[in-house]
């Protein structure tokens, strides 16, 4: 096993037999995904996609309770208060996202745990998707007040469709592996003992098949949700998203949150 140097001890990167092993390293945190971890993210990402030794990828999370419980939470006071912090926290978080997204090998997604928010949006980037009976998921934006990017918001809908979108980002409630399974969040449901196994498998199944082949489905594949994925309106989700970020709900859902206690929101 080949290990990769990257700027932050939070993403763990290693290469085993064709496939690159990303960690989210912050089990403290149930790997909440800090701006140091979406650096690294990007940095593993482009290393992965120009080494020519790694066929497939896999990003799981350590610690074995969570894949990533959303975005570090206890950061948004002082980098993304409101809408003009939030810009600048996304443009570097993008570079990881976009890296995520835009491998040209496949992407699996190993989640123990509860994958939500963020969490799950990093899921989302996977192209195939395993979990335990114990996996949780869920986009708890709405008990926060934070608004929920449109690339995520379509991901997400692309995948299981508008109607279980809506019922997953309106009630913020969290589902359990089998409902994922049953609306297609997830591919795949394994024993947590096996679990590892059975990725390690299934990707080393990936990566004795023809490279050639798979790049070209993966690329047609791209092809098609983009082609599909209309983002005309989406400057109006932005500003949206936006007066989220800047509303007293906002404000109120970070103080609720740090205080653990319910929010009282009021619509402005």
């Amino acid at each position: 096993m080949r290990r990769i140097a990257l700027r932050t001890p939070k993403i763990v990167a290693e290469i085993d037999g064709g496939v690159g092993w990303i960690t989210l390293n912050q089990p403290e945190r149930r790997n909440a995904v800090s701006l140091e971890m979406w650096e690294g993210l990007g940095d593993v990402a482009e290393a992965f996609e120009a080494d020519a030794d790694v066929r497939v990828v896999v990003i799981r999370g350590a610690g074995g309770r969570s894949f990533a419980a959303g975005a570090d939470i206890s950061e948004f006071e002082q980098r993304r208060a409101d809408a003009t912090q939030k810009r600048a926290y996304a443009e570097i978080a993008a570079r990881g996202q976009r890296g995520l997204a835009e491998l040209s090998k496949p992407l699996l997604a190993q989640v123990q745990g509860f994958c939500v928010g963020g969490g799950l949006a990093l899921a989302l980037s996977a192209d195939v998707r395993f979990a335990t009976p114990a996996s949780r998921f869920g986009i708890t934006a709405a008990k926060l007040g934070l608004g929920y990017e449109y690339a995520g918001v379509a991901a997400l809908a692309r995948l299981v469709g508008p109607s279980a979108a809506k019922d997953i980002l309106f009630s913020a409630r969290l589902l359990d592996a089998d409902e994922a399974l049953r609306i297609g969040l997830v591919n795949f449901i394994v024993d947590d003992a096996q679990l590892e196994a059975e990725v390690r498998a299934y990707a080393q199944r990936v990566a004795a098949n023809a490279p050639l082949t798979v790049h070209a489905a993966k690329a047609a594949l791209r092809v098609f949700e983009r082609y599909t994925a209309n983002p005309e309106g989406a400057a109006g989700i932005d500003r949206l998203v936006d007066g989220c970020f800047d509303s007293d709900d906002y404000r109120e859902g970070r103080r609720a949150f740090l205080a653990k206690r319910p929010p009282l929101f009021q619509g402005h």
